[in-house]
């Protein structure tokens, strides 16, 4: 019998209560892996992205229904999509509990300053112990997902071989600094068509991306920031 047979069967024996049908499948989710949910893969893109930005795409998803506009957004609440090629999550074996673990990725998700973000992680450090990889990495993507508001940024793409950033609804709040970036050469920068920036840098692992992105995207912010 496998391990994923047996975890099975031990939810199975501990389900008695009402209730227990969707107890089963959120466990049998978190057992095998989210599927084919966000991309073209077993597994989906989902452990890359992070559970929390796919519960603020399906918590849109659910306002677009709700208000029968599917152009619908709210712009308190909207959420940058970042992509690094890397697992971005709160493993099993750090946070055991599956209600647990839920519950710190929807505090997760309101996080936006770094003062916030330092001591959830701290509290987890003195909740679970040291952070896993995979952890540093989430609480490092909510940092870069909070400069991503600030800069008024919808999406970054980031890859060995550097960074696609797109602007929301195509503006920045500091436009006259925006092409001052872009105009010096050294910055390695370029707008596409499509007006999606390009920073042409070399990544070569999942950490570099992170750190690098992080990186463009605080400078970013800073420019918005001195918005006249």
């Amino acid at each position: 019998m496998t391990d994923t047979a047996e975890r099975r069967l031990g939810v199975l024996q501990s389900l008695e209560s009402s209730g227990a049908g969707f107890q089963l499948a959120s466990h049998d989710l978190d057992i095998r892996g989210a599927g084919n949910l966000l991309g073209d893969e077993q597994s989906g893109h989902i452990r890359e992205v992070g559970y929390e930005l796919y519960q603020a795409m399906l918590e849109e998803a659910v306002a677009n229904l709700k208000n029968g506009d599917e152009d619908y957004e709210d712009k308190n609440e909207w959420s940058p999509q970042i992509s690094l090629g890397m697992p971005v999550m709160i493993p099993e074996h750090y946070v055991p509990d599956l209600q647990l673990r839920m519950q710190l990725y929807r505090r997760s998700g309101d996080l936006t300053d770094i003062r916030d973000i330092d001591a959830a992680g701290a509290e987890l450090i003195d909740r679970f112990g040291p952070l896993p990889e995979e952890v540093e990495a989430l609480l490092k993507v909510i940092l870069v997902k909070a400069l991503c508001r600030q800069a008024n940024v919808e999406k970054v793409d980031a890859g060995p071989k550097g960074a696609v950033i797109t602007l929301r609804n195509n503006e920045f709040p500091n436009p006259a600094a925006l092409v001052r970036l872009v105009s010096d050469p050294a910055n390695q920068v370029r707008i596409k068509p499509d007006q999606k920036l390009v920073f042409a840098c070399n990544w070569p692992t999942p950490d570099a991306r992170l750190k690098g992105a992080a990186a463009i995207l605080s400078r970013m912010a800073k420019l918005a920031e001195n918005a006249a």
